[in-house]
């Protein structure tokens, strides 16, 4: 396969693997991790950022066919399913510095590069659900609590526990199988 086709076939396989993540029944309705974003962050940090936030967006766009979509307006499907998910592939933006550390035989430094990354992408993915939460979810808080403070505590818990999940199989992975993260190229 062409040096420029198997990264874009990689993508749609990983925003699959990612949807398919996305599909284990919550377990705790509104806090439950985000599973989808384990090999959204993995493909990332492996590929780089253009083809991570390109894998993040068809992991959002997968979310329309197959009836997972929680409408309230254009905007807010925009914020949550277009620029949430597309921002998991931030994590690329790692990808160099992680990749050479790899190749000088620096695994420490190597988690650091890939543990930001992590962080950046889940992050900004979790402040795109914060502001959708505040503006369009605020509606749904418990009597007496603010719409910012639910949206923190809903979507906080979330990206912790998303971000938790990441990082365990980040270092598992990069310790077991750090080739993975150096495609070959030619």
């Amino acid at each position: 396969m062409s040096q420029k086709i198997t990264p874009l076939v990689e993508a749609a396989i990983f925003a699959a693997l990612a949807m398919v993540l996305s599909l284990i029944p919550d377990f705790a309705e509104w806090f439950t991790p985000s599973f989808g974003a384990i090999p959204l962050v993995l493909f990332s940090l492996r590929r780089g950022a253009k083809y991570g936030v390109l894998a993040g967006l068809i992991w959002g766009l997968l979310h329309f066919p197959l009836g997972k979509v929680y409408y309230l307006s254009l905007s807010q499907v925009g914020i949550e399913y277009i620029l949430a998910f597309s921002c998991m592939g931030l994590a690329g933006v790692m990808t160099g510095s992680l990749q050479k550390s790899l190749k000088a035989s620096k695994k420490a430094v190597a988690l650091t590069f890939a543990l930001l990354g992590a962080t950046l992408a889940t992050l900004a993915r979790y402040i795109w659900h914060y502001i959708a939460g505040v503006i369009f979810w605020g509606s749904y808080a418990p009597k007496g609590v603010s719409a910012e403070w639910y949206s923190f505590t809903v979507n906080g818990t979330a990206g912790i526990l998303t971000l938790g999940f990441v990082i365990i199989v980040i270092t598992i992975l990069l310790n077991t199988q750090p080739k993975f993260f150096q495609p070959h190229t030619k």
